[in-house]
C-alpha cells in the first residue's frame, strides 16, 4: 500500500465552501438564483445538462441557461419518464415506418426531443449571434469506430435546427471526425472527454479545420465550437484507481482533480487563443460551478444539480476561475497515482493513448449500454410481453 500526503485541504476549501453565513449573505443581497446572477456578473455561460423540456423550460428562464444537451443517457431517461408523450408517438413512428427497426425508431424519437429543446433555445441562439442558445445532439455511440459514419451523421444531425452542436468523442478516431466534420461546418461539441491531453488535441483540431475553410474561402461564421471535459468523471477515475492500488490520500483532494485539469485546459486554451470554448460537464461536487466562473467557458449541470446549487445559494467569486488549486493538492494527486498527470498534463497522454485511458472505456460503455436500453425500450411498446 501507497500513503499519499494526507493534510486536509483547508486552504482551498475554506474559499469556496459555503455556510450558513455566506448563504444567509449571499440571499440578503440579492434573493435571486446564484446561477442567473453569476450568468449577468461573468462571461460564463450555464448550460443545462438535459434536454427535458420541462427541466429546461425552468433552466432558462428561472436559472439563466443559455444551452442544453442530449446523450443517449439523457434521451433514454427523458423517454422513458414521460411514457404518456412518448408511446404514443413511438407507435405513431412504427407505423409512419413500417419496415423500420427498433434502432431506427428509437433515434427519431431522439432527433424529436433534440429538435424540440432546440426550438426552446433559438431565442438565446439569435441574441448570441450563434455563440450560445445551442443544443448539443450526440452521434450514435455505436459508431465510434467509424469516421465517416461519424462524420455524415453529424452533418445530418446539423441540419436539423440551426442552432444544433454536434457531439463527437474525443477519441483517436473521433477527433479525425471532428476536424472533418468543423471543416464542413458542423458546430462541435466534444464529447468522452476528460483530460487535458484531449480537449487541447480537439481545441488544435477544430483550429485546423477553421483555418481550412479560410483557405478555401468557405464562409466564416460563429460555430459556437466547444470542447467537453468531464470533470467529475476523471475525478470518479481517480477515485477508482486509487482504490485498486490501495493508496490512502485524504479523500477531500480527489475532489480536486477536475476543477484542477479544467482550471489548467481553459489557461492552454487562452494562451493558444483557440476558438472554441471549454465546456464543465459530469457534475460530482459544486465546486465543478462555483471555481469556474469569470471564465469565458460553458458550465453545463444536470438539472438536478442547478437546483441545489440555487436551493443553497452556493456562492461564487466573479473571478474564481484566475485561483490557482493549492500546489500541494496537486503535488498529493500526482503522489497518489499516475493517472492524475496523465488527466492534468497538456502532453499526459498521446491520442493513441486516448480510446484505452480509463473513463473513456467506461463512459463510452455506458453509452452504448443507453443505446440497447433504447433499443429495449421502443422493443417493448411495440411488442409487449404476453
Amino acid at each position: 500500500m501507497t500513503t499519499a500526503p494526507t493534510t486536509a485541504p483547508t486552504a482551498a476549501t475554506a474559499a469556496t465552501a459555503p455556510t450558513a453565513d455566506t448563504r444567509a449573505a449571499t440571499a440578503t443581497t440579492d434573493p435571486r438564483p446564484v446561477t442567473l446572477q453569476a450568468a449577468e456578473q461573468t462571461p460564463t455561460a450555464l448550460w443545462n445538462d438535459s434536454a427535458d423540456p420541462r427541466e429546461l423550460s425552468t433552466a432558462i428562464h428561472r436559472y439563466g441557461a443559455v444551452g442544453a444537451t442530449c446523450n443517449p443517457v439523457i434521451a433514454y431517461t427523458c423517454i422513458k419518464q414521460d411514457p404518456d408523450t412518448w408511446v404514443p408517438r413511438i407507435r405513431q413512428i412504427a407505423a409512419e415506418h413500417p419496415t423500420a427497426g427498433e434502432s431506427w425508431i428509437g433515434w427519431k424519437a431522439v432527433e424529436e426531443l433534440s429538435i424540440a429543446a432546440a426550438a426552446q433555445l433559438l431565442p438565446a441562439f439569435e441574441a448570441s449571434g450563434g455563440r450560445n442558445g445551442r443544443l448539443s445532439m450526440q452521434t450514435d455511440p455505436r459508431l465510434h469506430r467509424d469516421q465517416d459514419a461519424l462524420v455524415e451523421q453529424a452533418v445530418r444531425f446539423s441540419g436539423l435546427a440551426p442552432n444544433i452542436i454536434v457531439k463527437i468523442p474525443a477519441t483517436k478516431t473521433g477527433i479525425a471526425a471532428i476536424e472533418e466534420a468543423a471543416y464542413r461546418g458542423v458546430s462541435i461539441n466534444a464529447t468522452v472527454s476528460f483530460t487535458v491531453a484531449q480537449v487541447v488535441a480537439v481545441g488544435e483540431a477544430i483550429e485546423r479545420a477553421l483555418d481550412r475553410r479560410a483557405a478555401d474561402g468557405l464562409p466564416e461564421q460563429e460555430f459556437g465550437h466547444v470542447v467537453t471535459l468531464m470533470a467529475g468523471r476523471l475525478d470518479d477515475w481517480l477515485k477508482t484507481a486509487i482504490k485498486r492500488d490501495h493508496v490512502l490520500i485524504d479523500p477531500g483532494y480527489l475532489e480536486w482533480a477536475g476543477v484542477a485539469a479544467v482550471k489548467h485546459a481553459y489557461r492552454v486554451f487562452q494562451q493558444r487563443e483557440f476558438r472554441s470554448r471549454v465546456l464543465v460537464a459530469a457534475f460530482r461536487n459544486a465546486l465543478q460551478w462555483s471555481e469556474f466562473q469569470g471564465g469565458d467557458l460553458v458550465v453545463s449541470p444536470p438539472f438536478q444539480w442547478s437546483e441545489d446549487i440555487n436551493d443553497n445559494a452556493v456562492p461564487f467569486r466573479p473571478d474564481a476561475i484566475d485561483d490557482e488549486v493549492p500546489a500541494h493538492v496537486l503535488d498529493a494527486l500526482r503522489a497518489a497515482t499516475p493517472e492524475f498527470a496523465r488527466g492534468y498534463d497538456v502532453d499526459g497522454m498521446t491520442i493513441d493513448e486516448f480510446d484505452r485511458f480509463g473513463a473513456t472505456v467506461t463512459t463510452l460503455r455506458q453509452f452504448l449500454d443507453a443505446d440497447a436500453q433504447l433499443d429495449a425500450l421502443v422493443r417493448d411498446v411495440l411488442i409487449p410481453a404476453a
